[in-house]
């Protein structure tokens, strides 16, 4: 996973503390509240902290996340996600945000990526493969870019956009 978080005029955003989160491979999250039946690994933990670079780049390894089944409505399944949480210059200025992998069939299905009305903006919350960052017989790559500000912002979390 690599991209770049920038401002609305595309500057990069130096020396950014991003922290992500993630359900394992079999969709479980290691938290006492989840309760889905899915293993839980125990070589992973589902949690990172970066700071982005001075060209706000960022990049991490990770495995891809299952989609698991939360109850909200019957049958319904998470599409595979990575939580982002990014912190400005005082505690108070923190955006929450999620990104998925392209070409999910879950897209339709859930309710939370449904409720971004607007195509352009659902579409920025998609990641995309990147073949140069793949890594042969190891890894494949995908490449997501975070705007903080502006028309193109990538969406937040209704909880955390107040």
């Amino acid at each position: 996973m690599a991209g770049r978080v920038v401002d609305g005029d595309g500057r990069p955003v130096a020396h950014q503390l991003v922290e992500v989160w993630q359900a394992n491979a079999g969709g479980r999250y290691i938290h006492k509240r989840d309760q889905h039946p899915a293993p839980l690994d125990p070589n992973f933990t589902g949690t990172g902290r970066f700071l982005t670079g001075a060209d706000g780049s960022y990049s991490f390894q990770s495995i891809k996340p299952g989609p698991y089944p939360w109850k909200n409505h019957r049958n319904a399944w998470r599409p595979s996600h990575i939580h982002f949480s990014l912190f400005g210059t005082d505690f108070t200025q923190r955006m929450v945000t999620q990104m998925y992998f392209p070409g999910d069939p879950l897209f339709a299905l859930d309710p939370i990526f449904q409720s971004i009305t607007d195509a352009d903006a659902r579409a920025r919350l998609v990641a995309v493969y990147d073949h140069d960052l793949t890594t042969p017989e190891w890894s494949t790559g995908y490449r997501w870019d975070i705007v903080l500000t502006g028309s193109h912002r990538t969406w937040m979390d209704a909880e955390d956009d107040a």
